[in-house]
């Protein structure tokens, strides 16, 4: 006769460290094995969409920041991006180069975060302290350009804020050559740890189908196999015009889409934006950075719709323009958000244990989820 057990409700969150911001996940187990995971959301809301019908279209960035604040710099990309397509400027070529350095930057920086703290979930401190020792160099390079660390408000519409510090190419270059080798203390240290493969390989696998019908994107989608990535099959900016590679899920133990191959995508990325990097920074042209910026942007009554490759996966913003100087309406395609709906799927049969490891493969942001 079977042994009848009862499914016991335990929560996980918001409040716990492992959730990577306030997100409440209620667990369904039964023992120790999960059979359903439901996350709460909403305890960050920022009422991005709302606030951006009461603002004019410059005064939105700095919203824009606040969403993804990890990824502040190309949250400012995507949207400035979009309305330009809608108002049909054309950006100067300095000011298109400027966006590619600062958005790959902003990628390394935002997968540093990832992999530190995913490395600090599964019991790894080591390495959270090396990767924030070294985006601290890319956040300086931010300062110096803008004045901030965190939220930028930097790319503006038709242009920037501001051209770069006469010594930026000299840093930039510095880091990126500081850096490549640091890539590889990495892989010793944890990509290729023994404890940490154990912990992740065949762990949470997201199949190719089962992404593509959850409408994943990014790192997470390109982890279970498949090379889309918007900066290639739909170039958008100049991204057309560098030579790098998409990374892809190979399955160390066997299984594509599992926790380590989302993990090492992110870490193979860092290499490919550090070549963008070097182009960007041997091709840069002089140029005016200000020279396009409207005076008043009132753009034509109509939609559209623009998108990037953010370092969580494809970011969209829809835009319905009523021919005044603010927004009708601003939909935000938001690639955590969606990332995070399979969580309950990839958890179904795994211990307690895993679904930290789960969960931090994904690599979400609260403030994008809630927007």
């Amino acid at each position: 006769m079977a042994l009848k057990t009862e499914h016991m409700v335990l929560n996980m969150g918001p409040q716990h460290p492992s959730t990577h911001g306030v997100l409440r996940l209620e667990l369904e187990l039964e023992g120790e094995l999960i059979k359903n995971v439901i996350p709460h959301i909403g305890y960050l809301h920022r009422c991005f969409e709302k606030h951006a019908e009461a603002m004019t279209y410059p005064q939105v960035i700095p919203y824009t920041d606040r969403m993804d604040y990890l990824a502040s710099m190309y949250n400012n990309f995507g949207y400035v991006v979009t309305v330009e397509k809608l108002l049909g400027i054309e950006v100067p070529e300095r000011v298109q180069y400027i966006r590619v350095i600062m958005g790959e930057l902003q990628r390394i920086a935002s997968h540093m975060v990832a992999l530190g703290t995913y490395g600090l979930d599964l019991g790894a401190f080591t390495p959270f302290l090396y990767l924030f020792r070294d985006r601290e160099k890319i956040l300086s390079l931010f300062e110096m350009t803008c004045g901030a660390r965190l939220l930028y408000n930097y790319m503006w519409v038709g242009g920037l804020s501001h051209d770069i510090h006469p010594d930026f190419i000299r840093l930039t270059k510095e880091f990126v050559n500081y850096y490549k080798p640091n890539i590889k203390e990495l892989n010793d240290l944890l990509t290729f740890n023994k404890i940490f493969i154990e912990r992740t390989a065949n762990i949470g696998v997201l199949p190719l189908d089962t992404a593509i019908n959850y409408g994943i994107t990014g790192p997470n989608l390109r982890g279970s196999g498949l090379k889309f990535d918007l900066r290639k099959d739909d170039p958008y900016s100049i991204y057309d015009r560098f030579d790098f590679d998409i990374p892809v899920g190979k399955g160390l133990m066997g299984t594509v889409g599992d926790c380590w191959d989302r993990y090492y995508v992110r870490v193979l990325e860092m290499e490919q934006s550090l070549r963008i990097i070097e182009q960007a920074i041997d091709q840069i042209p002089e140029g005016n950075v200000q020279s396009a910026i409207p005076k008043r942007i009132k753009p034509p009554k109509g939609t559209v719709y623009g998108r990037v490759e953010n370092p969580r996966g494809e970011l969209g913003y829809f835009i319905i323009s009523d021919g005044s100087t603010s927004p009708f309406r601003v939909k935000v395609r938001a690639p955590s958000f969606v990332n995070l709906s399979v969580l309950g799927e990839l958890c179904k049969g795994h211990l307690v244990s895993d679904v930290v490891a789960i969960l931090g493969s994904i690599d979400i942001v609260l403030g994008e989820v809630d927007r």
